[in-house]
């Protein structure tokens, strides 16, 4: 399947009612299943990943399919460490490609008992019960692996006998993610320390309380694209909430070079068009990976020179994004390219450079290789010109309503 999509003009009005944030909606499932006591849990997201989680957790299956849910493969594998029975965790073909090695070492150190039913070091698991679960109480984590792990080694930890000390060594990737575990955490009643590099958690229980999701900010960012690209923007997202816990609410503040203005009120945002942008753009996106794809072609769509670093974890995704990125960008003559050694040398980091100004003709196609954020990014290119998007269903891994609320702000989607 595709999707033909153009845009009549480039003024954008409108109301968006965002979906619950998949991050923080899972993280909330995993903590009500680690809870002594059940409690309601209100705008839940509803995207693929966080009703497959949901459905898995109530699973009495020996064989759990987390498909291509990355997240919801990692958190399982924690979770399910630390629970009494065996089950097997499989995912898609990708999935199987993704490490897993890191938590399933931490795990085992702790005492779980999993072992690799293909690959060392791959998906997929088979878990067995634990043995003296939390006898051993310290770990030590690389920072610069998946926040996704060191989440999921957090969220059991109150559980465990003796609580957990997590020391993380090297550069964090993602940070931002796992303060937001850790806050979510405290709503539960759930108290820990951070001195320096290492986190603890004291054994304690999770105590029930109603809560509610935030809407995505992550999803908020093809909104954000929208205006900026736009020649004038009167948008409202609802849902936002001004003090987020999610790292990607920097983009409130990231997108003022790019003429955009968030005004919030009553965790609502208001979007505006009040200026050009910038000619030049930095960013640093280790903390907010997910919004990389977005800015990329924000930049493309507009002729910025775009100078990117922080994207170590973007190859491990649901595909490899820096190379997608670099092949759908070139369809409409923008290049993303990795800027030579010698540049990056004093710091020992990669930086990226987006150049060109897109040129929309052509009908350009874009494969979004299995992966959501890439079908959301560029689908915002209509504004400039006519596009496809091919597998444009692979939205429901985060954003079921995407095409739909484009639709509402005038978007034309034919289907081919």
């Amino acid at each position: 399947m595709t999707y033909t999509i153009s845009k009549p003009d480039r003024h954008i009005k409108g109301n968006v009612y965002l979906d619950g944030s998949k991050s923080i909606s899972n993280r909330a499932l995993i903590i009500r299943a680690l809870c002594r006591e059940s409690f309601d849990i209100k705008n839940l997201s509803t995207s693929k990943d966080t009703q497959l989680m949901l459905q898995l957790l109530d699973s009495h299956e020996t064989i759990l399919d987390t498909g291509a849910a990355g997240t919801t493969f990692r958190f399982l594998t924690a979770y399910l460490a630390s629970r009494p029975g065996s089950q097997i965790l499989t995912g898609s073909d990708r999935m199987k490609q993704r490490p897993i090695g890191i938590l399933v070492d931490a795990l085992v150190q702790l005492g779980a008992n999993i072992e690799y039913l293909e690959r060392a070091g791959y998906p997929p698991l088979r878990i067995h019960p634990p043995k003296n679960l939390g006898s051993d109480n310290a770990l030590i984590v690389p920072a610069d692996t998946s926040s996704q792990y060191l989440s999921a080694l957090l969220m059991i930890a109150p559980t465990l006998p003796n609580g957990l000390k997590l020391q993380v060594e090297g550069q964090f990737v993602s940070r931002p993610y796992v303060e937001m575990t850790l806050k979510i955490m405290e709503h539960f009643g759930v108290r820990h320390s951070w001195a320096d590099n290492t986190i603890t958690v004291p054994a304690q229980s999770y105590r029930a309380r109603e809560f509610t999701v935030e809407a995505d900010w992550s999803a908020a960012s093809y909104y954000y694209s929208m205006a900026a690209l736009s020649e004038s923007c009167d948008l409202k997202l609802h849902g936002l909430f001004s003090n987020s816990w999610q790292g990607d609410a920097v983009l409130g503040g990231m997108m003022q070079s790019f003429g955009v203005e968030s005004v919030f009120s009553n965790n609502e945002v208001q979007l505006s068009k009040v200026g050009q942008a910038n000619p030049f753009f930095e960013w640093d996106f280790l903390p907010c990976p997910d919004v990389a794809q977005t800015l990329a072609v924000i930049c493309g769509g507009l002729g910025v020179h775009g100078l990117f670093s922080g994207l170590e974890t973007l190859r491990i995704k649901e595909t490899d994004r820096i190379s997608a990125l670099q092949n759908e960008l070139a369809k409409v003559h923008v290049f993303f390219s990795k800027l030579p050694a010698r540049f990056s040398k004093k710091t020992e980091r990669e930086y990226y450079m987006v150049e060109g100004k897109a040129e929309v003709s052509s009908l350009p196609v874009f494969e979004t290789y299995d992966d959501h954020r890439m079908a959301m990014a560029f689908a915002v290119l209509a504004m400039l010109g006519e596009i496809e998007i091919e597998n444009p269903m692979v939205v429901e891994k985060s954003y079921p309503a995407f095409w739909e609320d484009l639709k509402k702000l005038g978007f034309v989607i034919i289907e081919g």
